[in-house]
């Protein structure tokens, strides 16, 4: 029966803007970086734009979220928070390191795996691939599901950065 509902619940999420995103809003809290791919890895590496601990993600009902995370900077963490994210059918418009959409994959209880094309101010684009969740593990199927993704937008496995191994910084 749960597995019955959720596939109602994530056809709903998928059918329309302003109905997805209310079915969204109960998954709003803590949520936690695992693994991010990058085309570019210097993206994701210490100091770069993209070396994010998310650590909440807040769904509105008005097509709109915030995001609480930290960056690292020169190996101290400096808490960032993202308001206002505007949705258009799963894909938000952030504005942050430049101009960047972010897609919704993959969406489950547990985790999400989230497309970002980001255009950096000098107008350089790099695509990435982002898997958080709300534990502090994540299954294989899910880490697996993820690097397909990653594949599939041409990110080869070596630019996959786990966050785990290296995330000292505070837990909200």
């Amino acid at each position: 029966m749960k597995v019955l509902l959720l596939g109602v619940a994530l056809g709903l999420l998928y059918a329309g803007q302003g109905e997805a995103q209310l079915l969204l809003v109960p998954f709003s809290g803590e949520w936690k970086t695992h693994y991010i791919a990058a085309s570019n890895k210097d993206k994701i590496t210490e100091d770069g734009p993209f070396h994010i601990y998310v650590r909440h993600v807040q769904f509105h009902p008005n097509d709109t979220a915030d995001i609480d995370f930290y960056i690292k900077s020169d190996g101290e963490c400096v808490k960032q928070h993202v308001t206002g994210v505007r949705q258009k059918k799963l894909v938000y418009d952030v504005e942050y390191a430049g101009q960047n959409e972010v897609e919704i994959l993959r969406f489950s209880l547990n985790t999400i795996i989230g497309h970002i094309h980001n255009v950096d101010e000098e107008g350089k684009e790099t695509d990435m691939v982002a898997l958080i969740g709300k534990s502090e593990q994540i299954s294989k199927r899910d880490f697996r599901k993820f690097k397909k993704q990653a594949s599939d937008k041409g990110i080869p496995e070596e630019n996959i950065v786990n966050f785990t191994d290296n995330d000292d910084c505070p837990e909200e």
